[in-house]
Formats: C-alpha cells, sequence, structure tokens
C-alpha cells in the first residue's frame, strides 16, 4: 500500500498551473501532462479549489493558484486531496486473537509508533514549498 498518487497529481496541477500562467491550463492541458483522464484532473481541481488553493470557473477553460508558490506547502496539497485522515496513514489490522499476548498488546505498541512516523512525515512537507518545487524543476530544465 502507497499514499494515494493523487498527493503527487495535486502537486503536479499546482505546479504546472503556476508554470503555465501565462497560458490556459485546462483539464485537458493538465491532464496531457499527467498522462491521465481529464475527468480525474477536474476532481481533483474540485479539492483543491475546496482547500482555497486556486480559482476556477465553471465553463471557462483556466485555473490560477489563489496564492504565492512560497505561501503553498506540500502538506496544503496533502490536506487538501484527503490523502489520509489525522493519524491513519498507517491501518493497524483490527480483531488481533487477545488469546495470545503479542495479539493483546501490538495495537498498544505499535499506534503510538505510527503516529510519530505521520508526524515526522508531515513535519517535513510543512517545511517544503511549491517553490521548491518549481525551483527544482527549473533547475532541472535548465531555464532561468
Amino acid at each position: 500500500m502507497s499514499i494515494s498518487s493523487r498527493f503527487a497529481v495535486g502537486i503536479h496541477i499546482l505546479t504546472l498551473i503556476e508554470f503555465n500562467k501565462d497560458g490556459i491550463t485546462s483539464s485537458e492541458f493538465l491532464a496531457s501532462s499527467v498522462n491521465t483522464n481529464p475527468a480525474v484532473i477536474r476532481k481533483l481541481m474540485g479539492m483543491l479549489k475546496k482547500a482555497g488553493l486556486i480559482e476556477v470557473h465553471p465553463g471557462i477553460a483556466g485555473a490560477k493558484l489563489t496564492m504565492k508558490l512560497s505561501d503553498i506547502t506540500l502538506f496544503d496539497v496533502y490536506k487538501a486531496v484527503n490523502v489520509v485522515q489525522d493519524k491513519e496513514l498507517f491501518s493497524i489490522h483490527e480483531n488481533p486473537q487477545l488469546n495470545c499476548p503479542v495479539g493483546r498488546n501490538i495495537q498498544n505498541t505499535i499506534e503510538p509508533i505510527f503516529a510519530t512516523a505521520q508526524g515526522a512525515m508531515e513535519k517535513v512537507l510543512k517545511n517544503v514549498t511549491l517553490e521548491d518545487v518549481m525551483n527544482d524543476i527549473v533547475a532541472g530544465e535548465n531555464i532561468g
């Protein structure tokens, strides 16, 4: 199991909207870059709009960011596309055998470890902005 690809696609969408800010960034344009169906892009754009990260208008092609790249963190995107709920990144199997010492104690033992790991990951995401992502892309393309 892995984190939903919605997270990576959300980052892709937001970065491409800014990268193409002088053009029209339609769902079809975004879908061609992500290599997916425009309906998938429109669904994610709805989530990003609901989170206040983009502005879109029904029936009008195009989208734009509502704030600067430096003000949008990867954590914002992570939360916007509903990757996971609080303290639910790691699933724990239900109903272990309570007659077994490990079964009786495993959940209480690993739940705090999993919560700490998720917190650490989220802390990293809070410290990386879309501006950082864009700068890496620009550097990789030798643009600017």
